[in-house]
């Protein structure tokens, strides 16, 4: 198995057209086309991460933060990420990073922090916009069924938690076929009139190319007619942030005691609290603190994330219970989600847990 392979399978989950525009992830460092040996996952790549490959024999080490976030001018080793990159081709080694791709997907980031806080009805906070697409095209009514099909197979027609959604209209085609066709349906130089649907369906922008070749490749007219518009719709199955309920109401004290020990915290910061009970919690992976105004307007009782500045916690104005858990404890559960995966895909490949301790931030 080569190593483009299991890139191939994260960015069906994640796809790097989900990535925020400041971002880098993607392929970092390295062949994608060598042969597997080994993965190792992290949250972070440090030089110590590259040694601990290195002794696995992997080949391929996928983290969450990008070992290359701003535009190298020089590559001489005089700080550690151009000493990790030296050493990774110095070794061949493959460095690949799934970051804001991998928040804003559906069952990210968020998602997972959520699942381990025991939410329920969890849907993206901030949803994408500019990112739907809608297909029309026009086929044969004995041919729709089959098109229809390949169409949402293919990833067409999702609409929130609802899938195979398409819109269906009957009418009727013109065309005449000119010198060197070969219709479907009529005759050459004859003005043909075929009873056709119109059918209507929402895809992701990043499935465009996909759809456009299932639909050529499956609709039986030699010269398909199709148009595809952009929709500014936000998009519910991607975005960043999400927000859900607990099962039964909590204490805020509790509330908070209660995440600590789910994430093993040192130290957990928080706005004051207001002596209420808390049901509807935002959460947000990393630094989400500019999510703060969108839990406020969705009427989140606690906003999670993993930094804030210091004076959001005077803008949360009582509106809500803010809650800081460091930026590394929030997303650090992103090893667990890519080995899932991976594993779901290829389940008996050895896939490594990084144990290098890459936390930067220490406490006294």
């Amino acid at each position: 198995m080569k190593i483009k392979e299991i890139i191939k399978e994260i960015e069906a989950f994640a796809p790097l057209s989900l990535q925020d525009s400041y971002d880098n992830s993607g392929i970092q460092v390295g062949n994608v086309e060598q042969v597997l040996s080994g993965c190792l996952l992290c949250l972070d790549i440090t030089e110590e991460v590259i040694e601990e490959a290195l002794e696995l024999e992997c080949n391929l080490i996928i983290s969450h933060h990008p070992l290359i976030f701003r535009a190298l001018k020089s590559l001489t080793g005089k700080s550690y990420i151009e000493r990790c990159i030296q050493k990774a081709c110095k070794h061949d080694l493959v460095i690949y990073a799934a970051h804001t791709n991998l928040d804003n997907a559906y069952k990210g980031v968020s998602f997972r922090i959520a699942e381990k806080i025991g939410l329920q009805n969890i849907q993206i906070l901030s949803p994408l916009s500019n990112n739907l697409l809608k297909l029309v095209t026009f086929v044969p009514t004995k041919s729709a069924e089959v098109l229809r099909k390949a169409l949402f197979n293919a990833g067409a027609g999702q609409i929130g938690n609802y899938d195979s959604c398409s819109y269906n209209l009957q009418g009727e085609g013109t065309f005449r076929a000119g010198e060197g066709s070969k219709p479907f349906v009529g005759l050459q130089g004859e003005l043909h009139f075929e009873q056709e649907e119109r059918i209507e369906m929402a895809l992701p922008s990043y499935l465009e190319s996909k759809i456009v070749k299932t639909l050529l490749a499956t609709h039986p007219y030699e010269e398909p007619a199709y148009d595809i518009y952009t929709l500014k719709n936000a998009w519910g199955r991607a975005g960043a942030g999400v927000i859900g309920e607990l099962p039964l109401p909590e204490t805020e004290l509790a509330f908070l005691k209660r995440i600590k020990d789910v994430f093993k915290l040192k130290i957990l910061k928080h706005s004051a609290l207001r002596d209420k009970e808390v049901l509807k919690i935002a959460i947000c992976g990393g630094s989400g603190a500019f999510l703060i105004p969108q839990a406020i307007a969705n009427q989140a009782d606690v906003f999670i994330t993993g930094e804030a500045k210091y004076n959001d916690y005077f803008d949360v104005e009582q509106k809500l219970l803010l809650g800081i858990i460091g930026h590394y404890e929030s997303e650090v559960c992103t090893k667990e989600l890519i080995f899932e995966i991976i594993t779901k895909k290829f389940p008996n490949f050895a896939v490594h847990f990084s144990n290098a301790n890459i936390n930067p931030v220490n406490y006294l």
